[in-house]
């Protein structure tokens, strides 16, 4: 796409009435384009309608009428969640018409340096780390993208010198052409959102589009212990800093002698000398290998973007993580609850479970059916976990699994209402647990088929959870 500007006059189509569709219609009408938004949401739920008719743009609620795309339409924005295979998508890519979405738009916008993080798991506790540190270092750094604010609306109020710390999912990167981050991280990549992207090339292949504008001027982070992530280090022009959990690297941070040390020689931006120390694994805060990789990969990130390492070690040794990932709740009668909503896939879910070093887990697990098999479960089921409670479109599926595994203790919750679900699920819990066990929120499924998001899943489990 081009600047905003040239689409002066221009007809533009914005599917999706979220936040990062109203700050694009915003922004192209402020521009002089003619801009159409479009959500298939009942008017009465469009709560932005008003206020966006009210300055001049057009809102069509209730439907996707293909009406609205047609061979004088310039640009289509969509939502990134919105998928390809939508008749609008679809009419519009015949038509030969651009389909990008907002953070393609909020790359030409911003004057500020982008950091872009992007993985299977790990997202939003590293994305949270690298901004806690470098504000801790004195620098100015806002979250943006899948957490904080849309990156339109930030890239438009930030200053120049800011840093725009930014989540970024593969439905977001899909639908970008010349976005260009200063920094960007890929801190893994497994198989996940098949059901959107069709196949694991178009997903890898989406996910890789963070580093195609990259210059030598600019860095990319990568984990060396990805097969996927390493093979990537040759098609990439910017200056690689790789971590590692398991080797010691020539250049980049890793894990030597149970402590966290790095090696930059030469980068402009730490001390051009040899193995540095930052701090003693022990000493971290969040627990798990996924965590140890989380920090290794914000620590390399917030070092090449100028923090300075007491700030670095302060948030790392400090931080007790983000709200639905690995989140402690309480302790009810000598057992312990934690929400682990946002563990969306079974590589998560694997994670999350190793992370509790074969302590008991009674996990509550199931969501919406994206036609995996979950066979890839069936290890740690089968070693850590000594209860299973189900529920969700994948229930039976999950069932299935578990008294494959030879899990003793298993429940299905059949019913398709979300507040008796989780409900019923904490209640059978505290049944089935004792002393000493966890009870584990960490579903391996989104939460579309009951739950508008993970975060309403995760709460409704909190409240369950505090009812006790």
């Amino acid at each position: 796409m081009l600047h905003p500007k040239q689409y002066r006059g221009s007809e533009v189509v914005v599917i999706g009435l979220a936040r990062s569709g109203v700050a694009v219609a915003l922004q192209f009408h402020k521009y002089g384009a003619k801009v159409v938004v479009n959500d298939q949401k009942e008017r009465i739920l469009c709560t932005e309608a008003d206020s966006l008719e009210e300055q001049g743009v057009t809102v069509i609620c209730g439907s996707h009428p293909e009406r609205i795309i047609h061979e004088h339409v310039r640009l289509v924005v969509k939502n990134p969640g919105i998928p390809y295979s939508n008749p609008l998508v679809m009419k519009a890519i015949q038509l030969g018409i651009e389909v990008v979405t907002e953070v393609e738009v909020a790359g030409f916008l911003s004057t500020s340096p982008i950091i872009g993080i992007t993985g299977s798991n790990g997202k939003t506790t590293t994305t949270t780390l690298v901004q806690l540190i470098l504000e801790r270092s004195g620098q100015g750094a806002i979250l943006a993208g899948n957490i904080g604010r849309a990156l339109t609306e930030v890239a438009l109020s930030a200053a120049p010198e800011d840093w725009l710390v930014t989540e970024l999912s593969s439905f977001q990167l899909k639908g970008t052409a010349q976005f260009h981050p200063r920094i960007a991280c890929l801190l893994n990549l497994y198989e996940t959102h098949l059901d959107y992207h069709g196949t694991m090339e178009d997903y890898a292949s989406s996910k890789a589009k963070i580093f195609k504008n990259q210059t030598k001027a600019d860095y990319a982070i990568i984990n060396w212990d990805d097969p996927y992530c390493r093979s990537l280090v040759a098609t990439i022009k910017s200056q690689v800093i790789p971590f590692s959990a398991r080797e010691r690297l020539h250049t980049g941070v890793y894990i030597r002698n149970e402590m966290i040390v790095y090696t930059l020689s030469g980068n402009g931006n730490v001390d051009s000398s040899d193995e540095q120390s930052l701090m003693p694994i022990v000493e971290l805060k969040l627990k798990g290998a996924h965590n140890l990789e989380n920090a290794l990969a914000a620590a390399a990130i917030a070092l090449v973007a100028g923090a300075d390492r007491e700030s670095i070690r302060f948030i790392l040794a400090t931080f007790q993580g983000v709200e639905h990932r690995l989140e402690f709740i309480r302790e009810y009668k000598g057992i312990f609850f934690y929400n682990d909503s946002k563990a969306t896939n079974p590589v998560a879910t694997i994670k999350s479970i190793e992370a509790f070093n074969n302590q008991p887990i009674i996990l509550l697990c199931g969501g919406l059916d994206r036609g995996s098999d979950y066979m890839e479960l069936l290890p740690v089921w089968r070693s850590s976990i000594k209860g299973v409670i189900v529920f969700g479109q994948t229930r039976t599926k999950l069932l299935e699994l578990a008294q494959l595994a030879g899990i003793e203790h298993c429940y299905l919750i059949d019913t398709d209402d979300a507040s008796i679900a989780i409900k019923s699920a904490v209640e059978v819990s505290v049944q089935m647990a004792e002393e000493g066990d966890v009870v584990l929120l960490s579903t391996a499924c989104a939460s579309w088929d009951m739950f508008p998001s993970y975060e309403v899943r995760g709460r409704m489990f909190k409240d369950s959870v505090h009812t006790l």
